[in-house]
């Protein structure tokens, strides 16, 4: 049973209490029309309180989770109340204080909303009797009944209708509050999962972006070193081995897109250096030193790591150029003289390079274009804008 249960029913038992103490009072004020009336008035106003307490009390309460009573408990149960508050009527019209609590009583204990209002009309009807036989049944006495029960008949029906609907209003509100709940919880998980997969997606175009270039070139230079052994080859290896492991430690720090420099445009060049050593394809570098957002630095290092690895593995290419430009946007481009594209197209998502290159310039409002260049070769360009608090100034 909940608290607000609780608490209305200890309400309830200490007005029930209060209205026998007032009946029984109002007896010994009134005089008695036969020997034992007081007897029998106050012995009714026990009864209608036993009534209560006995078996009305459980069905009592507007919150959710008051039971309702079988048919056969509710027929009892307002038979008793009607006959026992008619009978006291009968005996002293005075009796009708009684109705203060038969009448909500009627309403608590009924199956359906319907079944109240015709319970608590009847009742009306046979108190009007009781009221007029107790005047026995004159003009006056019967317009009298009439017009006391009617008024209260009326008053029991408005307020009984009205509770009722603030009653099936409460149930439904804590209903939907259930269903919102139950939805905010599922937001809550969808979201914690949308999160989780976006970061995977993240690890995994870093790691594509980082170590799994680094690793591909270690692998081409051993394949190298086994045909011609030389020194230069093995420092080479070397050299990406400890690259790709200062990428994988500024992958888990996420302190820095580019570990082993000051600026993204030494970690361009550092990045070229070390794709010319490797390949043999000659790269001419032009970068900006303006200082560019973090979340900027990352994506372009990222993309023209992308880029050349793209260079290396499908153009064949002699030469490349690589330039970053910074005025309202940083622009990244880089050019070759090999194949192209041979009608291969950036939507062709052939794979996982292009698709991630472009999530991630995406998730800095930028875009991604790759084209087959002017004369050869291919031209790849990324172009992110700047907000104006980030736009470097011109001395």
């Amino acid at each position: 049973m909940s608290r607000g249960i609780r608490r209305e029913r200890l309400g309830w038992d200490i007005a029930a209490s209060a209205l026998l103490v007032a009946v029984s009072a109002l007896t010994f004020a009134l005089p008695e029309r036969f020997p034992g009336a007081r007897g029998v008035l106050i012995g009714i106003a026990i009864a209608v309180f036993l009534v209560y307490a006995l078996g009305a009390r459980p069905y009592v309460g507007i919150h959710d989770g008051v039971q309702d009573p079988s048919a056969t408990t509710s027929a009892v149960l307002q038979v008793s109340l009607v006959a026992l508050l008619a009978l006291g009527v009968a005996f002293e019209p005075n009796m009708l204080i009684l109705q203060t609590l038969v009448l909500p009583l009627l309403w608590m204990t009924s199956v359906t909303t319907r079944q109240a209002v015709l319970v608590t009309i009847g009742n009306g009807l046979i108190l009007t009797v009781a009221y007029s036989a107790w005047g026995g049944f004159r003009l006056d006495a019967v317009a009298a009944g009439a017009l006391t029960c009617g008024l209260s008949t009326a008053f029991s029906l408005a307020l009984g209708l009205w509770i009722t609907r603030i009653a099936e209003w409460g149930v439904q509100r804590q209903r939907l509050l259930a269903e919102l709940t139950a939805t905010q919880a599922g937001l809550e998980t969808a979201s914690r999962e949308a999160g989780a997969m976006a970061e995977r997606a993240r690890l995994a175009r870093d790691v594509h972006d980082t170590i799994a270039q680094s690793l591909t070139s270690i692998v081409m230079l051993a394949e190298r070193a086994k045909v011609d052994g030389s020194p230069a080859a093995i420092g080479l290896i070397e050299d990406a081995a400890r690259d790709a492991l200062l990428e994988a430690r500024a992958l888990v720090a996420e302190t820095s897109p580019a570990p082993a420099a000051d600026s993204l445009s030494e970690a361009l060049r550092r990045l070229a250096d070390r794709f010319t050593r490797e390949t043999g394809i000659r790269i001419d570098v032009t970068a900006s030193d303006a200082a560019l957002p973090r979340d900027v630095q990352v994506v372009l290092l990222r993309c023209a790591q992308e880029g050349l690895a793209n260079v290396r593995k499908h153009s064949g290419a002699a030469g490349v150029s690589l330039v970053l430009a910074v005025d309202d946007q940083a622009s990244l481009r880089i050019r070759d003289d090999g194949r192209g594209l041979g009608g291969v197209s950036i939507d062709d998502d052939l794979g996982f390079g292009l698709a991630g290159m472009r999530e991630r310039v995406s998730l800095v409002g930028g875009s991604l274009t790759v084209v087959d260049g002017a004369e050869h070769g291919t031209d790849l360009t990324v172009s992110i804008p700047l907000s104006p608090a980030t736009i470097p100034e011109v001395p």
